[in-house]
């Protein structure tokens, strides 16, 4: 499996951005495309669905050597063997705002967390996320009523983070220099990929912005 420190370019299979297609038909053109790391985003469906889709994508992803995240379902990653699980703030902290541990052991599958600010940044430190998110930088369909934390976050995180983290939230093709020169050097991509024409070519070009910058 590609280890974490040399994914650059992470990728989804959104159900918000499936648009009728077969979830393991996106799967393929990410793949195909040069995505490093893959995460399933399906907010609205059942956890059948959910953990069923993870089992197809796991067949072609794992044959691939790229890694497989859940997004939210840390139950599901652990039941179908993918490698990591994602989880926001409130999700994981609650509303004591403590980190737990204990449930982080529960799980076979590794810990991603998203940062907003340098507070969140510090308190996802202090657990055993192998990687975070910082963002969104911009605002972004895919987190209604969260403001954009501009570039200064960005610089931020590239001075202060422990560990891989990729910068994520309205990231285009226009604006990802920017975001590399912010000192970003891994990124997350959602609709600048999955509603691209071709969605293969869509990560190649990302790729070819990140291999401008060395890690």
């Amino acid at each position: 499996m590609k280890p974490l420190a040399d994914c650059r370019l992470y990728t989804f299979v959104d159900a918000g951005y499936l648009n009728k297609n077969d979830p393991v038909e996106i799967a393929r053109q990410l793949i195909d495309g040069g995505a490093d790391i893959l995460q399933l985003r399906a907010k609205d469906w059942s956890k059948d669905r959910i953990q069923s889709t993870a089992e197809s994508l796991l067949q072609i992803t794992e044959s691939a050597q790229v890694p497989l995240v859940v997004n939210d379902h840390p139950d599901i990653a652990s039941a179908t063997g993918a490698q990591y699980y994602h989880q926001g703030q409130e999700e994981f902290f609650g509303e004591t705002g403590e980190s737990r541990l204990e449930a982080e052991a529960d799980h076979t599958s590794k810990l991603g967390l998203s940062t907003h600010s340098p507070t969140d940044a510090q308190r996802a430190m202090q657990t055993q996320a192998a990687y975070l998110a910082a963002g969104p930088i911009h605002p972004t369909p895919t987190k209604p009523g969260r403001p954009g934390v501009g570039l200064g976050y960005i610089r931020w995180a590239a001075a202060q983070i422990d560990r891989p983290w990729f910068a994520i939230g309205g990231i285009t093709l226009e604006n990802v220099d920017d975001v590399l020169a912010a000192g970003a050097r891994r990124i997350c991509i959602v609709s600048a990929i999955l509603n691209a024409p071709d969605i293969s070519r869509a990560c190649q070009q990302f790729r070819e912005r990140l291999a401008s910058v060395p890690l």
